[in-house]
């Protein structure tokens, strides 16, 4: 089992700068399975949606809307994802989680964090 928490959310202008965080505890052959990192957002009545993926070899996929200004990272010690947010707009505003999943196709998820972005 693998537990995730996510911080580094709160209250931004837009055009500024946040990151956010997702550590991972748990069993360490859980960890060693996993085959990617993400990070979905979700805003109220919309579904879930996927905003950045980076696999175990370092591989980043972004969706449309934030590629350029968002980047996903994985921490030396492969027990932490980061995603960097630069020049925030206001429809970024969301609840942003983090989701490993592994091999088998198994996945984690946090429990979420705010972030808003005021205009």
């Amino acid at each position: 089992q693998v537990q995730l928490v996510e911080s580094g959310g709160g209250l931004v202008q837009a055009g500024g700068s946040l990151r956010l965080s997702c550590a991972a505890s748990g069993s360490i052959l859980s960890i060693l399975r996993i085959s990617h990192m993400d990070w979905y957002r979700q805003t109220p009545g919309k579904q879930r949606e996927l905003v950045a993926r980076i696999t175990n070899g370092g591989t980043t996929n972004y969706a449309d809307a934030v590629r350029g200004r968002f980047t996903i990272s994985i921490g030396n010690a492969k027990d932490t994802t980061y995603l960097q947010m630069n020049g925030v707009k206001p429809e970024d505003t969301a609840v942003y989680y983090c989701a490993w999943e592994d091999y088998r196709g198994e996945t984690y998820w946090g429990q979420g964090t705010q972030v808003t972005v005021s205009s």
